[in-house]
């Protein structure tokens, strides 16, 4: 994801991204971000994933699912060359604070906390804030909008100005 990409748009928008979810998704996985790295001669894809119905912070993907991926991938990179001859494909769970990216990860964690940093100041002044995902709206002009609750009301943020945002995991909630 670039520095000043939205959130928004950052997992699908390039060919590697489609062909990566055309590959997982009929096994019933989804991309949940692709990490880029490495260098030129040898790139490093780190690719987080989840299955398809999975529950937000619950993950229940398993080494051999990781490995069912990984391999799939690879054939399909291998076969059309679009990570160049050699690269490094890692592959894991997105892990108890999945990354929010996506209208539709908003969607799946509707009353979930949330962590949201901005490119600027969000509600308030603050580059960051932390609450309850209350509901994802449809701005109007083709875009969306997140409301979180806080502890002083509600603030809405468009997606375009949050440049990263997760789950908050909190230990006790698994007591």
């Amino acid at each position: 994801m670039s520095k000043r990409e939205p959130v928004s748009e950052s997992v699908r928008s390039g060919s590697l991204e489609r062909t990566i979810g055309q590959v997982i998704e009929p096994l019933g996985f989804e991309l949940v971000a692709l990490e880029r790295g490495g260098g030129r001669r040898r790139p490093l894809l780190r690719l987080r994933v989840d299955r398809i119905d999975g529950v937000p912070g619950r993950s229940s993907l398993t080494a051999e699912d990781c490995a069912v991926v990984s391999r799939a991938v690879e054939a399909r990179l291998d076969e059309t060359g679009e990570a160049g001859d050699s690269y490094i494909l890692e592959v894991s769970s997105p892990g108890v604070e999945r990354p929010l990216v996506r209208p539709g990860d908003f969607e799946k964690c509707v009353g979930m906390e949330i962590r949201v940093r901005g490119f600027g100041p969000l509600a308030g002044g603050s580059k960051q804030l932390d609450g309850n995902l209350v509901r994802v709206e449809d701005d109007g002009q083709g875009g969306h909008r997140i409301v979180i609750g806080l502890a002083d009301g509600e603030v809405s943020v468009p997606l375009g100005e949050v440049a990263k945002a997760q789950l908050v995991y909190r230990p006790e909630d698994d007591l």
